[in-house]
């Protein structure tokens, strides 16, 4: 069996790292000895990125939503994204760095396992039931529901150092070269970046993360890892 510590590169936002989570859940049960690192990598940093990528907010979420929610809907191994749900809200689709915040706050709380139940929750509240994730009381709810001390994840939340963080977080992504997620890094070099799909993502199946595994074990045999 071969120890890995493998940093999962993910936003809230990304369809696609809904599912990637879940598949790595299932790859860690089987493997008791990978140790994930969760990293920051927030597609937008504040809220005037899709008023200059897209014409205006109606336009952003119709893409955002119909097209790249509406391609990982197709590969969902049961029904959990919603997007006709999402586009039915009155909100213009939110901004990463809340939840972002919200993420790196449970972790200062709960360590890694927080922080990765945290991020399942906020993608829940986000792809299923469709909330508002840059709203703090959503966000609140996320901490409560997975049994946080909701008074210190707020405090943690509102503190700058979590920006700070996410700064490091994406100080490191530069030097990977990550430009999409979801993305693998195991010990600090292999990268399993999936298969690409829509514009926003990759798609990390059970099959490729298995693949993955494999062939770093072969690698580690060989003396190259």
């Amino acid at each position: 069996m071969l120890a890995l510590r493998i940093e999962f590169f993910h936003d809230v936002l990304s369809c696609w790292c809904f599912n990637a989570s879940e598949r790595l859940r299932e790859f860690v049960a089987a493997h008791p000895q990978v140790q994930v690192i969760h990293r920051a990598w927030p597609l937008g940093t504040d809220r005037t990125l899709f008023s200059r990528l897209f014409p205006d907010a109606r336009a952003a979420k119709q893409e955002i939503v119909l097209r790249h929610w509406g391609d990982a809907v197709h590969v969902e191994h049961e029904r959990r994204i919603r997007p006709d749900l999402m586009m039915s809200r009155e909100f213009e689709y939110p901004h990463s760095m809340p939840a972002q915040r919200g993420c790196k706050a449970a972790e200062k709380q709960a360590g890694q396992q927080g922080h990765w139940d945290y991020f399942d929750r906020a993608q829940r509240a986000h792809l299923t039931d469709c909330e508002n994730v840059a709203d703090p009381e959503v966000l609140s709810r996320c901490a409560r529901d997975i049994g946080l001390d909701v008074n210190a994840w707020l405090r943690d939340f509102e503190d700058p150092q979590r920006d700070i963080e996410i700064g490091m977080d994406l100080g490191l992504a530069n030097t990977y070269g990550v430009v999409r997620v979801p993305l693998l890094v195991a010990d600090g070099c292999a990268q399993l970046h999936g298969e690409p799909w829509s514009t926003f993502g990759y798609r990390i199946t059970s099959q490729r993360l298995a693949t993955w595994y494999e062939d770093l074990v072969r690698a580690r045999q060989m003396g190259r890892f």
